[in-house]
């Protein structure tokens, strides 16, 4: 039964039981009306305590009727009833109270909640706003300014917070919620009138709106929800509720029907999708990891070891050089004393993460760790030596991961006598903060070695996605295309701020050679000044690394703030015409075309060799891991929308070769989403 009801000394506790996280579907909501209903009927009833069963109170409404023609009674009437009726009802959250979930709380009279519980409205994420009293009741709550933290950005807050805002009226111990909630209903039952959260007052607070767009303006552009979000919560400050509500419902229907909404629903089931790998059933357990050695006190490898550390593993940072090796280590404990100052982590998390960290010098400290992980220069020779190495010391069941972000997998397995306990770990910089991990399953990796670097990549925090081996995998293979594509464009007339701000336009953080000079332009330069055979040889080889040595593609000054550099605009131009080429106009987009579509046909061929699993997995890996737009829902997706056709017409338009199986979807009229799909 999904909703059940039990009447205990005056106080009719009605549950739901809808496992996994008690969705509000439909059968939850017409339970809830029912039973509601029947409970103010009755006259022994004096209050109602409104909980859930299982591991969490609501965590929002069910995702799949989203798009779908609605059934009574929808959310937002059932919030209106809980609001309107004549006895009082006491939400009791514990776990989470998320998106509905939390509608739901506000709709009710009082919330009590225990100590551990999180509370929020994470709607926004998924392109769409509050769309059951949650813009108009939370504003009445808490005040503007918070408002528009839980709604416009959308993370929870734990619940001593949200007792400080008056979100709550009381928080509990978990073991005494149920019951100190009944007490409360006692308590409160004859109250009246009763607090219904619509009715309450609400002032203009237009400064607090100016605030938060100064801060977050620039982050939240070209997204339509955190706009429809402020607006709604402006029209909580100046307009009657029933008009307010009205406001929402129509900015809620605008978004759910809109493109950004799809992408972003898309994209939620795309991260669900990725932990899904083929030749993984359930019988396949992952190995015990509670040590990590990491080879190499670079900036790669620092990350990696912090990542690590912060998840409670211990680690043991291995590097040759006595120097880099210190320099390293306290780069580390600069980074926590940092977050320590900015209150990011506390005092006994730096304590705990120093004691979990052993700096070494010898291949012999790695003996006892059960996973060692290579973060070295990016050469085959050099990752092939460390390796070897690794073998000799690293225990019989130890996993050995590289990190190598072009590098065959294959090759430098066998390096070792045990390649089948070798797999890729493609972190992004910084690793400690960057969500994508690329799993780089190899010819020989066991599926034990693959389902371990799984659920260790979910240990430290971190989006998995499960790549097939080739030069690149799935981001770099595709970041190459749109590099090339970029290069020719510099070749035939556009400027480096030309590319950069036609890509940025279109959503991206940066354009390629602002990232160029981020990473570093001579990242994986041959150090020869002599042989210039390419743009960036030439910019190298005049020591434009970058914004490290204040000059790559742009000029910076001590700030590191860029601007267009006639120095290395030369070098360009010079090299075009030592090249025959003649420049022309090139329209930002032709830039953004030749640029995206060259990496929608490579994605396509990545797909057809079955290095991705799924299309969606390559729009998790762009997200996560480069900084493509969200709300377009990743690159393959965002291909579809465009038009598969429009897409070949393009690129033989620009004599780009197509890739088959984008030309047989296009010719088929279909879209990715069952290639090699594993649901």
């Amino acid at each position: 039964m999904v909703v059940s009801s039990q009447l205990r000394d005056g106080v009719m506790e009605v549950v739901v039981d809808n496992p996994p996280v008690n969705a509000l579907g439909h059968a939850v909501r017409a339970g809830l009306a029912e039973a509601l209903g029947a409970a103010v009927a009755q006259p022994e009833v004096e209050a109602i305590v409104l909980r859930c069963a299982g591991r969490t109170f609501f965590a929002g409404a069910d995702i799949s009727e989203f798009g779908k023609p609605p059934r009574e009674p929808a959310l937002p009437d059932l919030c209106e009833l809980i609001e309107g009726l004549a006895k009082p009802v006491v939400a009791v959250v514990h776990g989470t109270a998320l998106g509905g979930g939390l509608e739901v709380a506000l709709a009710c009279h009082y919330r009590i909640a225990a100590t551990t519980a999180q509370l929020g409205t994470p709607e926004v994420k998924l392109g769409l706003l509050p769309g059951a009293g949650g813009t108009q009741r939370l504003p009445r709550l808490v005040g503007v300014a918070a408002a528009l933290d839980m709604i416009v950005l959308g993370e929870p807050i734990p619940a001593e917070r949200a007792l400080a805002l008056g979100l709550l009226d009381r928080v509990s111990a978990p073991e005494n919620l149920v019951s100190d909630a009944l007490t409360f209903a006692r308590a409160v039952a004859k109250d009246r009138p009763l607090p219904r959260t619509g009715a309450k007052a609400i002032e203009p607070d237009q400064p607090a709106i100016e605030r938060f767009r100064a801060v977050h303006d620039r982050k939240l552009a070209h997204q339509d929800a955190p706009q429809a979000c402020i607006e709604a919560i402006t029209a909580a400050t100046t307009l009657p509720i029933a008009e307010g509500l009205a406001v929402e419902r129509r900015l809620f229907g605008k978004l759910v029907g809109g493109d950004q909404s799809k992408a972003l629903r898309h994209y939620f089931f795309a991260e669900r999708k990725a932990a899904k790998i083929e030749g993984l059933g359930p019988e396949i357990k992952p190995r015990p990891v509670e040590s990590v050695g990491v080879i190499g006190a670079g900036t790669m490898g620092r990350g990696i070891a912090m990542a690590f550390v912060s998840a409670g593993l211990a680690v043991t940072i291995l590097d040759t050089n006595r120097e880099a090796l210190d320099r390293g280590v306290a780069q580390m404990r600069g980074t926590w004393e940092a977050s320590v100052a900015k209150g990011r982590i506390t005092a006994e998390d730096l304590a705990r993460y120093s004691s979990l960290l052993t700096p070494a010098l010898d291949y012999q400290a790695l003996r006892g760790c059960d996973l060692i992980i290579e973060a070295v220069f990016e050469l085959m020779e050099v990752k092939r030596e460390v390796l070897g190495r690794v073998d000799d010391v690293a225990k019989p069941d130890a996993i050995i991961a590289t990190n190598t972000s072009y590098l065959d997998v294959d090759a430098i397995a066998l390096a070792t006598s045990r390649p089948e306990q070798v797999i890729g770990l493609h972190f992004f910089s910084p690793a400690h903060v960057m969500k994508l991990l690329e799993i780089v399953r190899g010819a020989r990796t066991a599926p034990n070695v693959l389902a371990t670097a799984m659920a260790l990549a979910k240990r430290i925090g971190k989006i998995p996605v499960v790549s097939g081996n080739c030069h690149g995998f799935i981001g770099n293979r595709m970041l190459a295309k749109r590099r090339e594509q970029a290069f020719d464009l510099l070749m035939e007339g556009a400027t480096v701020q030309q590319i950069d701000e036609a890509l940025v336009a279109f959503g991206m953080p940066m354009g390629p050679f602002q990232m160029s000079d981020l990473a570093g332009v001579d990242i994986g330069w041959h150090r020869d000044p002599s042989r210039v055979e390419t743009v960036r040889d030439a910019l190298c080889a005049a020591g434009r690394f970058g914004q490290k040595s204040g000059k790559g593609y742009y000029d910076y000054d001590d700030n590191r703030k860029a601007a267009p550099s006639r120095d290395a605009q030369a070098i360009i131009e010079a090299f075009a015409a030592r090249a025959g080429h003649r420049p022309r106009s090139i329209a930002p987009d032709e830039i953004r075309e030749r640029c995206l579509f060259a990496m929608i046909n490579e994605g396509a061929n990545i797909l057809a060799e079955g290095i991705a699993q799924r299309a969606s997995d390559i729009d998790v890996v762009w997200i996560n891991g480069y900084g493509w737009p969200k709300q377009t829902g990743g690159p393959m997706f965002w291909a579809e929308q465009v038009g598969l056709r429009q897409i070949v017409e393009r690129l033989e338009s620009y004599h780009i070769a197509v890739a088959p199986l984008l030309a047989e979807k296009a010719r088929e009229g279909q879209g990715f989403a069952s290639t090699n799909d594993i649901v």
